[in-house]
């Protein structure tokens, strides 16, 4: 288990430029398996969780190849659908949260799709029901191997239908889409999930040949297809990324730029940081954050109430943030409520905080109120494990800010999410050790 030594306290300074996006990519791998024809990607991150679906990928029988850093070309002409029912599949694909989302593609292209139980973050309970009862409305028929926690669905032929999802999810719309662009017909979603990550594989699935509309709102047509063919395809920057570096950079009262952002990707992140007193610049299509030297001081609701930061589905402020968001708080001038709607375990990795010196009430598992320092009070450094990859980024950030040398345990974790981002940061002026 690998661990980092951070020696905090200190200022940083320059460009970093964020990774492909994670959430994106997920969903783009498992769309190769649409198809027979070579797909190209570019701006892959290389994180733990990519490289195991890229694994996982390889040994279903797609011919992968590396043609440069972040690039690589897949080709699913000869998938090997035997393998979803051997012991090293069960082992693999519950092992990584995105593989629920080959499912859809084998269902679609080969009549059938079995996945473990999927791993991922403990951050609650997070259900798959949006994901078969979307199949089941295609046509498929669904079964769970309650013993071993094994999913499955099979049809000769997907038809298509009109749903109403019970819940916006991301990964439950994107397994659906690329399940209903080889059925039969049209399908129309309704509540569907409209992330820029969404949006990118609706895109990229066009450019195939597939036929869906709506794509950016809540209501998806699709018009089936016989085939798709390849495409060349490159991925969005990481907006949880670019938010992790905004916070980064005011928490250490620094200078930093965010190269090549993708604006208008970002919706309400920026202006979410901003409620915190955070200033923010568009230069081009990188962000400069100046150095807070005064610090900032949080905006109250025009009532004079008190600053409330919530997680909603797209266009909302994503969940992912919603940690380094806590954390910033804590050295901001003012207070600040942080409602996690979404996972209920989420916000159990404050009481690390708390033992570096932050003022926080955890009111229960979905709301903490966060009295913010205004940097009278540094936080102090201290030993502290990541629980999952957004908590453990945030107690990275504090680690980053606080007075003398911490230690970070299960560092796995924050790999999982992060490229290199030991090697980044040092580049910035981070002292940080990989042990």
């Amino acid at each position: 288990m690998g661990t980092f030594k951070i020696e905090g306290g200190h200022a940083l300074k320059g460009e970093i430029t964020p990774q492909g996006a994670k959430n994106e990519c997920l969903q783009i791998l498992c769309a190769v398996l649409l198809t027979d024809q070579k797909v190209t990607i570019h701006n892959i991150p290389d994180i733990i969780d990519v490289n195991k679906l890229i694994t996982l990928l390889g040994n279903l029988g797609v011919k992968i190849q590396k043609i440069g850093a972040g690039s690589y070309t897949f080709q699913a002409d000869e998938v090997n659908v035997g393998y979803l029912e051997t012991e090293q599949y069960k082992k693999e694909g519950g092992a990584l949260r995105g593989s629920i989302m080959i499912v859809g593609p084998l269902l679609a292209r080969f009549g059938k799709g079995y996945i473990p139980k999927p791993g991922g973050d403990k951050i609650g309970r997070r259900r798959l029901d949006t994901h078969f009862e979307g199949f089941i409305q295609l046509g498929a028929n669904f079964r769970y191997n309650r013993e071993d926690h094994f999913y499955g669905v099979e049809a000769t032929k997907l038809k298509g239908a009109y749903m109403l999802l019970d819940e916006a999810s991301v990964t439950g719309t994107a397994n659906i889409v690329m399940a209903a662009v080889l059925a039969e017909g049209k399908t129309t979603i309704y509540n569907a999930a409209c992330e820029p990550y969404l949006q990118q594989l609706c895109k990229m699935l066009n450019s195939m040949g597939a036929k869906i509309t709506g794509v950016g709102s809540n209501l998806l047509h699709i018009e089936g297809v016989e085939k798709l063919d390849g495409c060349v395809h490159r991925i969005l920057p990481d907006m949880i990324e670019i938010g992790s570096w905004i916070g980064l950079a005011a928490m250490t009262r620094s200078e930093l730029t965010i190269k090549n952002v993708s604006w208008e990707n970002l919706g309400v992140i920026p202006n979410v940081f901003r409620k915190l007193g955070i200033t923010i610049e568009k230069k081009g299509d990188d962000m400069y954050i100046p150095a807070h030297k005064d610090g900032y001081e949080v905006k109250t609701d025009i009532d004079g109430s008190i600053l409330t930061i919530a997680d909603a589905p797209w266009p909302g402020f994503t969940p992912d943030l919603l940690s380094i968001v806590l954390v910033v708080a804590t050295q901001a001038k003012g207070d600040v409520l942080i409602h996690q709607k979404m996972f209920e375990s989420r916000l159990f990795f404050v009481d690390k905080l708390i033992d570096m010196g932050a003022k926080i009430i955890l009111c229960d598992p979905h709301r903490a109120t966060v009295i913010g320092h205004n940097f009278q009070s540094q936080l102090k450094a201290t030993t502290m494990s990541s629980p999952d990859i957004r908590a453990g980024i945030s107690l990275l950030i504090a680690a980053l800010s606080a007075k003398g040398t911490s230690t970070i345990q299960n560092i796995e974790q924050i790999d999982r999410g992060y490229e290199r981002i030991d090697e980044r940061l040092r580049a910035i002026g981070a002292k940080i050790i990989r042990a």
